[in-house]
């Protein structure tokens, strides 16, 4: 190991040194004890060595080569390097120019002495301020190596734009991306075997490049979309055959409802089997040729003087999902699918939604839109209320009292979960009245908030008020978890 690095190590991890010096020290010391034994550690084979410095932070690998002559190479083998400049940032780092260029310097010496060693995984997080030159220099490095795990957290204060060797790799099959500029990407875009994309916070240039982006994977399998500025674009289809795993994340909502303008979102996935949407539907999507397999996840918070023109997004969302097996959907989900000025027969009936789960406490306001969605789920099978209710709502028995009985609770409802159970009037009488129109319930699973319901004594005594109740399933077993 060349001196320079020692140097940096010894500059900015003195505490990291000390406790590898204390490490050898205790190896050396539990050796001697041991009656002349073997350093087990160090005998281990190489293979499993570097399986274990994998996970370890580049700067703590480069450390181990002062433990002995068997490790003062044996770091130049590991095929994941994770370089973060995190802590230059903090307000008792001294001599702040002097660790950026420190960084920089340890960064391209690493890299050099790998020499042509192929690299499995390369992580770096870093303001690119300061580097722009010396971060494209790293990754085009990093791209000879023939990569196959590339993750970057880039923060960016003026245009930057990546190599362009990083858009045709030849061997890349993961990349995550989290980067607070303008997405610029080169005329030619391609990843023949790219599995993973994650991209975070970028803001996408226009509708014809992001569509190359999207139609340059032939292979992926998870896309992940956090975070990102979709405002350049009006349209762009995200078709891919091969994709099984969707989630977009929208930023939080801070700026003006006309904001909410958006763009549409076409997405043609017919293997994927599951798909995760939050934010506030900012953009219109559109599903199309989605299988029974999907599990979904949807969480859409309502801005109420926007809720007509969410409603009508949400319900074109949820018509794309009419074929899906399990969903796990927000109480205010739900509530945006049944705002008053929409009409009410606008949603499909679900025939392969067997599973459901609420994602967020249920409030008051929120009971009425569930009544109306479960008329629509003929065959559920089970279903989860996984937050309970609000703690602070006071719920009547009039207030569950269905004027129809949703058909799933009549033949096809086997189990009812319900999580955060306090044990208070309100949830006592709103699991009383799902147990009496529920006439083929098979189990009843109360997960307990807190104590003192993990006493049995207090347990008996729910349980007592649940089964003395008219009309239901009679061999409905309930179980406190």
């Amino acid at each position: 190991m060349s001196l320079d690095l020692v140097k940096y190590n010894n500059f900015f991890h003195g505490s990291r040194w000390d406790t590898i010096k204390n490490f050898r020290q205790q190896n050396a010391l539990e050796v001697h004890n041991t009656g002349g034994g073997e350093d087990k550690i160090s005998n281990l084979p190489d293979s499993i060595l570097l399986h274990i410095l994998s996970y370890l932070p580049t700067r703590d690998v480069v450390g181990t080569c002062i433990l002995s002559t068997r490790w003062k190479t044996l770091w130049i083998c590991v095929d994941s390097i994770d370089f973060d400049d995190s802590y230059l940032y903090s307000s008792a780092v001294f001599g702040y120019p002097m660790k950026v260029t420190c960084f920089m310097d340890f960064v391209h010496r690493v890299l050099q002495l790998r020499e042509e060693s192929n690299l499995k995984k390369f992580r770096l997080s870093c303001r690119v301020c300061f580097s722009a030159l010396h971060v494209s220099s790293w990754l085009s490095a990093v791209i000879r190596h023939n990569i196959q795990d590339l993750d970057l957290c880039l923060f960016v204060e003026e245009p930057f734009m990546l190599p362009q060797c990083v858009f045709s790799s030849k061997t890349l099959t993961s990349l995550k991306l989290e980067m607070n500029c303008v997405l610029e990407l080169p005329t030619s875009t391609f990843f023949p075997f790219l599995k993973i994309l994650h991209l975070c916070l970028v803001t996408f240039r226009d509708d014809s490049s992001t569509q190359r982006l999207f139609s340059s994977c032939p292979m992926l399998s998870e896309l992940a979309i956090l975070d990102c500025e979709w405002m350049n674009l009006k349209q762009v289809a995200i078709s891919i055959s091969s994709l099984k795993i969707l989630i977009i994340d929208d930023l939080p909502f801070f700026g003006s409802t006309d904001d909410l303008n958006g763009c549409e979102i076409e997405i043609d996935a017919s293997n994927l089997s599951f798909l995760k949407y939050s934010g506030y539907l900012s953009n219109e999507i559109c599903l199309y040729n989605l299988s029974p397999s999907v599990n979904a996840s949807i969480h859409i918070p309502i801005l109420y003087e926007k809720r007509n023109q969410i409603a009508f997004r949400a319900v074109k969302l949820f018509r794309g999902l009419h074929k899906i097996s399990a969903a796990k959907i927000s109480s205010r989900a739900i509530e945006s699918l049944f705002i008053e000025d929409i009409e009410k027969d606008r949603l499909p009936i679900f025939c392969n939604l067997t599973h459901l789960e609420l994602s967020m406490e249920l409030e008051k306001h929120t009971i009425g839109p569930l009544k109306e969605l479960l008329q629509c789920l003929p065959k559920l099978q089970s279903l989860h209320f996984s937050e309970g209710l609000d703690p602070c709502m006071h719920l009547c028995e009039d207030d569950w009292n269905l004027r129809f009985v949703p058909p799933c609770f009549l033949s096809s409802l086997k189990t009812l979960k319900y999580s955060n159970f306090h044990g208070n009037v309100s949830e006592i009488s709103f699991l009383r009245n799902l147990l009496e129109i529920a006439k083929v319930l098979e189990k009843l699973n109360i997960v307990c908030s807190k104590r003192p319901f993990g006493d049995p004594k207090k347990q008996k005594e729910v349980k007592d008020q649940l089964q003395g109740r008219n009309g239901g399933s009679a061999s409905c077993a309930i179980k406190f978890m």
